[in-house]
């Protein structure tokens, strides 16, 4: 009896979907561009904060990239120091096989203060 309730349960379990992940995520100092797509990214640029940047030739359909933070560099060689500096923009921009460019923005959660000051703006 216990075992056909085992199987049941794993049989549910394996049965229901996972809500989709983001195609960028961010965990500690590491960032994850998953392209869960049918089609390759090529001259992929990702920027943190608008200011820095990191480049992959390609990311293959399916495929993953991992980088972390301190990897990202601005124009003048400064690179990304996560121990001092927070996330507040991340952007990837890309090329589709048929030559259409492709953008995607990571929304982050407002906490703390900025989530106060954006609450007071909108009751005026």
């Amino acid at each position: 009896m216990l075992s056909a309730i085992l199987l049941c349960v794993a049989l549910a379990s394996a049965c229901s979907s996972a809500p989709p992940l983001e195609p960028m995520t961010l965990k500690g100092g590491m960032l994850t561009v998953d392209n869960r797509t049918s089609e390759n990214w090529a001259n992929v640029e990702v920027w943190l904060n608008m200011h820095y940047r990191m480049q992959f030739r390609d990311i293959p359909a399916g495929g993953r990239m991992q980088a972390p933070l301190d990897f990202f560099i601005a124009g003048y060689g400064q690179h990304f120091n996560f121990n001092k500096q927070q996330v507040r923009d991340l952007r990837l921009t890309a090329k589709l096989p048929d030559g259409k460019p492709l953008e995607v923005k990571k929304t982050f959660e407002l906490d703390g203060l900025d989530s106060v000051l954006r609450d007071m703006a909108k009751k005026k």
